[in-house]
């Protein structure tokens, strides 16, 4: 098993490696596809390499034209088999944090919830890859508040590490009549203003922790990115008098992420390369949006 995880991880860093040089190949095909159509001369930069890649080109189907990512490979499982979350939490948690990762487990689909006890996190990750768990999540706290959760795919990453803020449970809101009954359907997601490129990876670490809904949920979970905050909220609806009639109830719980690293990795290797990290000095860019715009 060790070793099997090992020339894997070793496959997967190499196909990141490739990633790079790839991108650059496809950037001159298209450069030379455009200047074709277009009836443009072939740019200086490219004339010494026009003859291969114009036969590379005319080689290329359809599939072939469209650059590969490592995300392609890290979620290439993700249409076969529904996600598969263990949640768990900072050891000796309190009863705030307890009961928030309660809530987090019916909001996550097909969840399961792990007291953490004395176990160190290679022993639960070991653990999920032998049970065949997708994601791990780990909730922190700071004084009874939690203000961590981090979200790690497995077998082999990436891993997100968030902030967590204003976090207000189900059991906090006071307007209980305003709220709606908590839902076990898979719901719908809203993924909102993710325009960046780390948005759209932020996004796509987020989407697949949810299975496909089914077209006549009337779950919806939204994250909303404003200024590099993601707000998560949690909806149900009716049509109390027809389609154009919709009674839309909050859930619960509600609270806001900030990102501030990527790791190409899980989360018990400490040695993997950061694909982002929200250095100090991004924070005084006011006009630089990490997510979106």
């Amino acid at each position: 098993m060790l070793r099997r995880n090992i020339r894997q991880r070793r496959e997967y860093l190499y196909t990141k490696s490739l990633e790079g040089p790839q991108r650059a190949l496809f950037e001159k095909k298209r450069r030379i596809r455009a200047a074709l159509e277009e009836g443009k001369p072939i740019p200086t930069e490219l004339r010494n390499e026009e003859h291969d890649l114009r036969r590379q080109i005319d080689l290329e189907d359809q599939e072939r034209q469209v650059p590969k990512s490592i995300v392609d490979n890290e979620y290439a499982t993700a249409n076969i088999r529904e996600p598969k979350i263990l949640l768990t939490t900072s050891r000796n948690p309190s009863a705030p944090l307890t009961q928030f990762v309660k809530e987090l487990k019916v909001v996550f689909p097909n969840s399961q919830r792990m007291n953490r006890g004395g176990q160190v996190i290679s022993e639960i990750v070991e653990s999920c890859r032998s049970h065949d768990i997708t994601d791990l999540i780990l909730v922190h706290e700071h004084r009874g508040q939690p203000d961590g959760l981090i979200v790690s795919h497995l077998p082999h990453g990436p891993t997100a590490y968030f902030g967590l803020l204003n976090v207000v449970t189900r059991h906090d809101i006071k307007d209980r009549k305003a709220m709606g009954k908590m839902s076990e359907a898979y719901p719908h997601l809203i993924l909102d203003n993710f325009s960046t490129q780390i948005g759209e990876r932020t996004a796509t670490i987020l989407k697949h922790l949810f299975p496909v809904p089914k077209p006549d949920s009337k779950r919806i979970i939204t994250f909303a990115n404003r200024d590099d905050y993601i707000s998560f909220r949690h909806h149900v609806y009716e049509k109390p008098g027809g389609p154009k009639s919709i009674d839309l109830k909050e859930v619960g719980p509600r609270f806001e992420l900030r990102l501030y690293q990527i790791k190409l990795g899980t989360v018990e290797q400490n040695e993997a390369q950061s694909e982002f990290v929200l250095r100090p000095y991004i924070n005084t860019a006011k006009k630089q949006k990490t997510l979106g715009a």
